[in-house]
């Protein structure tokens, strides 16, 4: 164990040169710790309290006097202080089976709720590891997990919100690789923040005054790869009335951000593995080649390795893809971290309505407008669309709940937060070392998706397939098949000069909202304007 103990700790404290990935510690080195999830004060959101008394076999008092909160780096801890919990304290006991616990009502004050746990009297280390929710007195929710003993202090967060142990380590990886020019790949599920982290990577390091650009891989149609990734001559094709610089020269000596790598097509590989490995790129219709100096960094949520070994994806790109990877953490990861990201999310939002002050203090006798029960409910979510979707309910609350004198979660957001159908939890949470195979996800049938479902999402998700994905809970495959058999839903690459102007004009030039208006993503817009030379 102390070993063990010593090389993670080794680990934190290596050079900041690219190497090996840091990784959260295993289970056996965590410590079980208490997080502020929701409180009437909204400052006090994301504070935690370590417990290393439970892991030593001692009980641990629990009530408004004790323990001791304080944020991550913050010197001044304080009791949760709130004067409808009771004074007399409940117990957090170790429990008979090895990390697990026993949450004792018996001498203590208020009603205690549990979400995310079978029995109050034996919570399993897996339901530990996993998080569990204490509601206590429909007042403050406190989220029971495990935390690393000890943290490197990461102060840099380049845009990205959260505190959790997970969260720490991607900045601190973020960090380490921004200072070489590899090639990163970044992996994770729908809706972790995957283009935020590769900005990060570009903004954190020497080139960040330089070029940064995004391409969806997925969205480029294989004919106009070559000229997309690399240029076009004039004349050299049908409309090419000019030279056209492709994203490839347009980020020379800066970052390319190639979204969706694992939906490449076969010909755009090729291209791809070429200007990798020679650093070279050559127009279309040009005779001569061109150097550039770019910084690589895709994405996917892709099984790349199952993709290799059925040959749908060449092993030559994945390695020089594959320079250096990132795995970014799941949500439900980084439990600790939803009540932080709601109040971040419901901050802007609200302020964007001039609805800011329905988040300040209401005092100790008070009643928040975010009640602590509606956020319980959703940090025992899985969040199968993670950060993304989270966002998304943050909005619909706000939109919905800015009148009003609390917020509730509607009965769409009731209807998306609903258990899969066999209504099973994982017994144990996803090691952040590995990258889940696509077919462990616990997909949806398509045949019990209707059309107006499928609809409704794709309108929420503003027509992007991979959101959409994400919170049908189904393949992107199985969401081409869909929307194959609405037979309503048009292309970006069917649309026509006019429609786009006609849109365009009617949306005052936003082209976000005529994306909207079109039914297709503003991406798949902004690309098909450059197909038709509308820009």
């Amino acid at each position: 164990m102390t070993s063990s103990r010593n090389d993670w700790t080794r680990d934190l404290n290596a050079s900041t040169e690219a190497s090996a990935p840091l990784q959260v510690p295993p289970l056996e080195l965590r410590v079980p710790a208490l997080t502020i999830l929701a409180h009437p004060n909204p400052g006090r959101v994301g504070e935690r309290v370590l417990l290393p008394a439970l892991a030593s076999g001692r009980t641990v008092p629990l009530s408004r006097l004790s323990p001791l909160f304080a944020q991550p780096g913050d010197a001044a801890p304080r009791p949760l202080a709130d004067p409808h919990l009771s004074r007399r304290p409940l117990s957090l006991t170790p429990g008979e089976q090895k990390g697990s616990v026993r949450l004792d009502q018996a001498a203590g004050g208020g009603r205690v709720d549990l979400l995310g746990a079978r029995a109050a009297d034996a919570i399993s280390a897996a339901e530990i590891a996993r998080g569990v929710v204490l509601l206590l007195a429909h007042r403050v929710a406190l989220l029971l997990h495990l935390l690393p003993p000890a943290l490197p202090r990461e102060p840099a967060r380049f845009g990205l919100l959260g505190d959790s142990a997970s969260l720490v380590l991607l900045c601190r990886e973020i960090r380490r690789v921004s200072v070489v020019a590899t090639p990163v790949l970044l992996r994770g599920e729908t809706g972790t923040g995957k283009e935020l982290v590769a900005r990060a990577v570009h903004t954190a390091g020497p080139r960040r005054d330089r070029p940064y650009l995004a391409l969806n891989l997925g969205a480029v149609p294989p004919a106009l790869a070559a000229a997309e990734l690399f240029g076009a001559a004039r004349g050299a094709f049908t409309g090419a009335d000019r030279r056209r610089a492709g994203h490839f020269e347009r980020a020379d000596a800066g970052t390319l951000f190639l979204d969706e790598v694992g939906e490449a097509s076969p010909e755009v590989q090729v291209l791809l593995l070429r200007a990798l490995e020679s650093g070279e790129i050559q127009p279309v219709g040009s005779e001569e080649p061109r150097r550039v100096d770019v910084r690589v960094v895709a994405a996917t949520d892709a099984d790349l390795e199952t993709a290799v070994a059925q040959g749908r994806f060449r092993a030559p790109l994945l390695h020089r893809l594959r320079g250096f990877e990132i795995r970014l953490p799941t949500l439900r990861e980084r439990r600790d971290d939803v009540g932080r990201l709601l109040l971040a999310f419901l901050r802007q939002e609200l302020a964007a309505m001039d609805r800011a002050h329905l988040l300040d203090d209401p005092g100790p006798h008070g009643r928040p407008w975010l009640p602590a029960g509606l956020v319980a409910r959703l940090a025992d979510h899985d969040w199968p669309g993670n950060v993304r979707e989270l966002r998304n309910v943050a909005r619909h609350l706000a939109v919905g709940c800015r009148d009003a004198d609390q917020a509730e979660l509607s009965d769409s957001i009731e209807r998306s937060l609903a258990p899969a159908p066999s209504g099973e939890r994982p017994a144990e949470p996803v090691e952040s070392e590995r990258l889940p195979s696509r077919s462990r996800t616990a997909y949806r049938p398509i045949t019990e998706i209707t059309d107006d479902e499928l609809m409704a999402v794709l309108r929420a998700s503003r027509w992007n397939l991979a959101e959409a994905a994400g919170r049908l809970r189904v393949s992107r495959t199985s969401l081409y098949a869909l929307v194959a058999r609405h037979g309503g839903i048009r292309k970006a690459a069917d649309l026509s000069r006019e429609e786009i102007a006609a849109a365009l004009e009617r949306s005052g030039g936003d082209l976000e909202a005529a994306a909207d208006a079109l039914g297709v993503s503003p991406h798949g817009l902004k690309i098909r304007r450059t197909e038709l030379g509308s820009d």
